[in-house]
């Protein structure tokens, strides 16, 4: 299993797809064509998704975070961090009080593009 993501529109659709070179089970490398599609889209994003190893509900890790800020930052706006595991989803929300608190959202259905998230996770 590697990690991968995906950029989503306001309407929850995929725009952009990263599976970047050097990828692993536990780690996403950001890139600068990711970072552009962020800002090409910084009006029109709901957020960015990505795939966790194995099952069960994620939780963000520090890793996860010190990513979500700097970019909510950079773009001035909140977004939403869903993140997937083989059957689960959950969309990661700010919540305060520090920039750094996030908490995840467990999501009964799953949105369309989860399993081509997953099937580029494997």
């Amino acid at each position: 299993m590697k990690e991968a993501g995906v950029v989503l529109n306001s309407g929850g659709l995929p725009i952009y797809w990263h599976v970047p070179d050097g990828r692993t089970a536990g780690g996403l490398p950001d890139s600068r064509a990711l970072w552009d599609v962020f800002w090409d889209n910084r009006n029109n994003l709901y957020g960015f998704a990505h795939s966790h190893p194995g099952s069960g509900v994620p939780g963000p890790s520090y890793s996860d975070v010190t990513s979500f800020a700097p970019i909510e930052e950079a773009l001035g706006r909140r977004l939403e961090w869903p993140i997937i595991t083989v059957d689960s989803v959950v969309v990661c929300r700010w919540v305060g009080p520090d920039r750094l608190t996030y908490a995840p959202f467990v999501q009964a259905v799953a949105p369309g593009w989860v399993d081509e998230l997953r099937k580029l996770s494997t």
